[in-house]
């Protein structure tokens, strides 16, 4: 009887320390540059009261409910900017932000071969605070490339070298802000241009058709979205000869985005004759922000020597 008694106490105990070791461990919060600039001080567009319930909350640094976007800035060093700057879009599906390894991490890399960065908080859609929830996005996107040109001169910003990047559903609305620059979805009072000068794409969300990650799509367009909805918004059929140049990234193994998004992107640059430059990696899988544990190849590495060669990390004389 004893040793019955024994062995379901044993029991016990290795199940409850088995269940503790499954559980997510809970990350530091991220320390965040606290001059954030609102992109919409005044009132944003698209807008609804937000419910009570709908509020931002971060957990493991990933923020989600975000009502009031915002422009998280990182400056080089003194004397080390080259004039260029790049908006960053965390990816997390439409429905999270990554903003540590697909924030935080990349906009201090930029930093460190002389660009400045700008991490987007961005809205994500929803029914509950926008009007029109596949605008939503891209509104605080364009916003912020016009901010940037705007404030450029306060900034040292070559305004001619604005570009961005995105991860995953983040690569989704940075490949749309570098396709639809010509359909302004925020209010233009200027003649400053919507249009990244450059774009980079890390294992991006691209297309909403076969290849889609439905997931990113529904939350998007919603659960049943008419077909001319699906074409717009599938940016392998949005580039034209006035896309900027791109800089893309994927895992061939990669089980949540399917790979053929960035090959059916990098052909329609190259039917459209935009100079791209494109890196698949056998393995790697989704999500892997700047370190693909998998390859000795260091994408950011590959990317710096890419915006060198497209004349975007050249001090202005």
């Amino acid at each position: 009887m004893k040793y019955k008694f024994l062995i379901s106490v044993l029991t016990i105990v290795t199940i409850s320390q088995m269940a503790k070791a499954q559980v997510a461990p809970i990350l530091p919060p991220l320390s965040l540059p606290t001059n954030v600039i609102k992109l919409w001080p005044d009132s944003v567009p698209n807008s609804k009261k937000a419910p009570a319930t709908y509020a931002e909350k971060t957990e493991n640094n990933r923020t989600s409910m975000v009502t009031d976007p915002v422009l998280i800035p990182y400056f080089p060093e003194k004397g080390k900017a080259n004039g260029t700057a790049v908006v960053i879009c965390p990816g997390g599906g439409y429905s999270r932000l990554a903003m540590d390894i697909e924030g935080v991490d990349v906009a201090k890399k930029f930093n460190a071969i002389g660009i400045t960065a700008f991490i987007l908080k961005y809205r994500l859609p929803s029914d509950e605070i926008m009007v029109d929830k596949a605008i939503g996005p891209l509104q605080d996107a364009q916003r912020s490339i016009q901010l940037i040109r705007q404030r450029a001169a306060e900034w040292n910003i070559n305004a001619a070298k604005v570009g961005i990047i995105g991860f995953s559903a983040g690569g989704h609305l940075a490949s749309t802000a570098g396709t639809h620059f010509y359909n302004a979805v925020i209010e233009k009072k200027d003649t400053i241009s919507l249009r990244p000068d450059f774009m980079m794409l890390l294992y991006p969300v691209i297309s909403f058709g076969e290849m889609a990650h439905k997931g990113s799509m529904q939350r998007l367009l919603g659960d049943k979205p008419i077909q001319e909805l699906i074409d717009l918004y599938s940016n392998e059929k949005q580039v034209k000869a006035t896309t900027p140049p791109t800089f893309i990234v994927q895992a061939e193994d990669d089980k949540t985005v399917p790979v053929q998004n960035s090959l059916m992107f990098y052909y329609a640059l190259l039917a459209n004759k935009i100079p791209a430059e494109l890196h698949i990696y056998p393995k790697g899988g989704h999500g892997f922000g700047l370190n693909n544990k998998t390859t000795k190849d260091y994408w950011f590495d590959s990317a710096t020597h890419w915006l060198d060669a497209n004349g975007l990390l050249t001090k202005a004389p």
